[in-house]
């Protein structure tokens, strides 16, 4: 019987700055891809025409314990691929011990920094929307 590779480490880079003990979770990327239907002369039916990436297919989301100041920096950033994001963590099969790296780089930018309330003595947390133009996926050294 196998067992899934599962999530056991992370971290996140924010243009190089360790984020270790601050970066709580990440949603990565719903990849879905944009399709529209084509029928030329001589079809019976239609196929379905590749047009690239859905719009929002590269969105993430981020949560982060508390407070940093770099990301307000970043914010209102004028390029597109502005802020790189660097993902690194590693999964793990527990019926074999078997460990793979995996790391997602991504550059873009904000679309949303939301810090939530913030009451003395309680958690406080910062979620980013991101909006990346480039995305790159690594897992065990294979891209």
């Amino acid at each position: 019987m196998a067992l899934p590779r599962k999530f056991k480490h992370m971290n996140i880079f924010n243009d190089g700055q360790n984020y270790m003990g601050i970066a709580e979770e990440v949603t990565l990327p719903k990849l879905t891809r944009k399709f529209e239907a084509y029928r030329g002369g001589g079809m019976n039916g239609s196929a379905q025409i590749d047009m690239g990436l859905d719009d929002g297919a590269l969105d993430m989301e981020i949560t982060l314990g508390g407070m940093e100041a770099q990301i307000y920096r970043q914010w209102g950033i004028e390029t597109i691929d502005g802020v790189q994001l660097r993902f690194n963590g590693s999964v793990q099969r527990d019926d074999i011990g078997e460990v793979q790296a995996v790391e997602i780089v991504v550059r873009g930018r904000y679309s949303e920094i939301d810090s939530g309330n913030v009451k003395e003595g309680d958690n406080s947390q910062t979620k980013l929307s991101v909006k990346p133009t480039y995305f790159r996926l690594e897992m065990n050294g294979e891209k």
